[in-house]
C-alpha cells in the first residue's frame, strides 16, 4: 500500500528474536497522522536507512544504546520531507536527516535534524556514503587504522556501505586494499567498479589460501565487519603493529551461544601481545560525533569527484522493511539498503 496523507504506518516491535529475526517479530499498526504543536515539526518519511546495528536493538542484553521496547516503533534513520512546522528553523518542503524508524510520518521538535540542501541530488545518500556508514567508514580507517602508502588494507563486507568507502579511501592513502566478499559478482564489483586490488569470495572452499596468496607482504590493516571465519583466516597473517578497526561482528548477530570448537582466546591473545597488535572497538556517534565536519570536508568532494563510487539497492515500499531487513542480515545486499517510503518529491 502506498504512503497516504492522513494515515500513518508503522513498524513496530512484536517479539524478540531468538536467533535470526522473522516476519512474526514485526507488526505493522496504523493511526491518523498527528498534528505538530508549537516548535514542532511533521515529517514524512521519504528514505528508510536499514542497517545491520538493528539487529542489536531488537535483544534487550546490555549495549552500547538501550533496546527497542516491545511495542514501540523501530529505530532508524530516515531522509524525509517537512509536511508542516511550527518551528522557526524549518519550513514546509525542506529536505532532513533524522531518525523517525520505520513509519510514515513522525513528530518531532527539531532535536537531532539535518537540513539538507534544497538543490541535493541524491537525497538518500545522507543515510550511506554522506551519513552514518560513510563516517563510520572514515574515522574507522583514518582514526584507528592510520594508513600508511604500501600498506596491506584487507577489508570485510567490502561491498557493503561500510566496507566499499573504506577499501575506496585505503586506494586514495596508498594502500594495497583486498576485499572480503560473498559471491563472484560482489567481488568483480569490488575490483572494477571500486579500484581494490583484489577480492576474495568468503564462501570459497579454500578462501584462507587464496586470502594469504591475495597477501604476501602479510597485512598491516584489517578493518572488521564481519568476525567468524572470516577473522580466523586473517588473524595469522596480521603483520607486527597491525590496527584492526572493529567496526561490526555480523556473522555472531544472531548466535544465542557461542560457537562450539576450543577455546581460541588464547591464541588470539597471544598473537595480539606478540605482535603488538592494536584492536578498537567504536560508536561512530558516540565516539566521533564532535568530529563529523572533518568527514563532511573530504567525503563530499570526493565523491562529486568520482574519487569514492556509491552504490544502493532501493526497495519500495514500507510494507518490504522486514523481509529486507532479514535478508540484510543473511548477506542478500548488494550496496546500501534503502526502503522508498514515500514519494521523493
Amino acid at each position: 500500500m502506498s504512503q497516504q496523507t492522513d494515515r500513518n504506518r508503522r513498524w513496530v516491535l512484536a517479539s524478540r528474536p531468538e536467533g535470526a529475526p522473522v516476519a512474526e517479530n514485526f507488526r505493522l499498526e496504523e493511526d491518523t497522522v498527528a498534528t505538530p504543536g508549537e516548535g514542532q515539526v511533521l515529517l514524512r518519511t521519504v528514505y528508510l536507512s536499514l542497517d545491520p546495528y538493528m539487529r542489536g536493538r531488537m535483544s534487550d542484553a546490555p549495549s552500547y544504546s538501550p533496546p527497542v521496547a516491545i511495542g514501540e516503533v523501530m529505530c532508524g534513520g530516515t531522509v524525509s520531507r517537512v509536511v508542516r512546522s511550527c518551528h522557526a528553523d524549518f519550513k514546509e518542503g525542506d529536505w532532513v536527516l533524522g531518525y523517525s524508524g520505520w513509519q510514515d510520518y513522525d513528530i518531532s521538535g527539531g532535536e537531532g535534524l539535518v537540513k539538507l540542501e534544497a538543490s541535493t541530488e541524491h537525497p538518500s545518500w545522507a543515510l550511506g556514503v554522506l551519513g552514518m556508514p560513510g563516517f563510520t567508514a572514515y574515522m574507522g580507517l583514518l582514526d584507528i587504522g592510520q594508513p600508511k602508502s604500501g600498506e596491506t588494507l584487507v577489508v570485510a563486507a567490502a561491498t557493503g556501505p561500510v566496507g566499499s568507502t573504506v577499501g575506496q579511501i585505503g586506494k586514495l592513502k596508498g594502500c594495497r586494499v583486498v576485499g572480503v566478499a560473498g559471491g563472484s559478482e560482489k567481488c568483480r564489483h569490488a575490483v572494477e567498479v571500486l579500484g581494490f586490488d583484489d577480492c576474495i569470495d568468503h564462501r570459497a572452499d579454500d578462501f584462507a589460501e587464496r586470502l594469504a596468496a591475495a597477501c604476501p607482504q602479510g597485512i598491516d590493516i584489517y578493518f572488521e565487519n564481519v568476525g567468524g571465519a572470516v577473522f580466523d583466516a586473517v588473524l595469522p597473517l596480521l603483520n607486527t603493529s597491525a590496527r584492526i578497526p572493529l567496526c561490526g561482528l555480523v556473522s555472531g548477530y544472531n548466535a544465542t551461544e557461542l560457537p562450539d570448537g576450543p577455546d581460541r582466546v588464547p591464541l588470539l591473545m597471544a598473537t595480539l601481545l606478540k605482535k603488538r597488535i592494536r584492536v578498537q572497538g567504536f560508536i561512530i556517534s558516540q565516539d566521533y560525533g564532535h568530529r563529523i565536519h572533518e568527514f563532511q570536508q573530504e567525503m563530499g568532494p570526493w565523491v562529486k569527484e568520482g574519487k569514492i563510487h556509491y552504490r544502493e539497492q532501493i526497495t519500495d515500499g514500507l510494507e518490504k522493511a522486514p523481509e529486507a531487513f532479514i535478508g540484510l542480515l543473511a548477506g542478500e545486499n548488494f550496496g546500501k539498503v534503502v526502503i522508498r517510503v514515500g514519494a521523493d518529491e
